[in-house]
């Protein structure tokens, strides 16, 4: 089953991730730049990582949409497409502490939604690699 994922910019990550903490219990991650929670009901992943400088949407980073598999994410883009959607899509991408299959779709604001897979969990992403990843 799809989950929801959102994606913040916050100011300040330690005071975030206590906020939430009180939300969503202990964070499935965490990092010195990064932190996840996944909330069981309804089902949804949150991820918190310093702001960064000039963003054009404020304190949202992205929004998307977790699915299980590499087929779920192609017959999303496929679904998508036939509806006429353009997205850029991505393979084996090491994004958020995790190598990822995905795709982007840009609404007429300038939100960003990705809707992707996680392949599996990764260490050691540098913030570059994170902030080009996820700002695209």
């Amino acid at each position: 089953m799809p989950a929801v994922h959102v994606s913040l910019n916050v100011g300040d990550l330690a005071r975030s991730v206590e906020f939430y903490r009180g939300v969503f219990g202990e964070p499935r991650k965490l990092k010195a730049d990064y932190a996840k929670f996944v909330g069981q009901a309804p089902e949804l992943h949150l991820a918190l990582q310093p702001g960064l400088r000039g963003h054009a949407s404020g304190s949202l980073s992205h929004l998307g949409i977790r699915v299980e598999s590499i087929d779920e994410v192609r017959r999303w883009r496929a679904d998508l497409k036939a509806r006429g959607i353009v997205s850029d899509e991505e393979r084996r991408e090491a994004c958020c502490y995790a190598l990822q299959d995905k795709f982007w779709l840009t609404d007429p604001d300038g939100n960003r939604w990705e809707v992707y897979t996680v392949l599996e969990d990764i260490e050691g992403v540098s913030r570059e690699a994170e902030t080009t990843c996820c700002a695209r």
